[in-house]
């Protein structure tokens, strides 16, 4: 299983920044995320960057048992 690391509002929405989530490509892994945690989480989904080991992917990526996708939304703010 790989690592699924949550950031900013997809954290808020699972609930968590951590779990351990089945699939053997990024798109699986998601989806799996996805009907495990629900409709605000999927809401956030098309917002965000997705890594796969510290590096930007793509869905079609392979995944083995000990890597990390991170799911990132956009991060805004800060002040002049």
């Amino acid at each position: 299983m790989a690592r699924l690391r949550l950031f900013a509002s997809a954290r808020q929405a699972a609930g968590t920044s951590t779990i351990e989530i089945p699939g053997s490509t990024v798109d699986e892994v998601l989806r799996t995320a996805a009907a495990r945690f629900g409709a605000e989480f999927i809401a956030v989904m098309p917002t965000c960057r997705v890594w796969l080991n510290g590096e930007e992917t793509v869905g079609a990526a392979l995944v083995q048992d000990a890597d990390e996708v991170a799911l990132l939304p956009p991060v805004s703010g800060g002040s002049k």
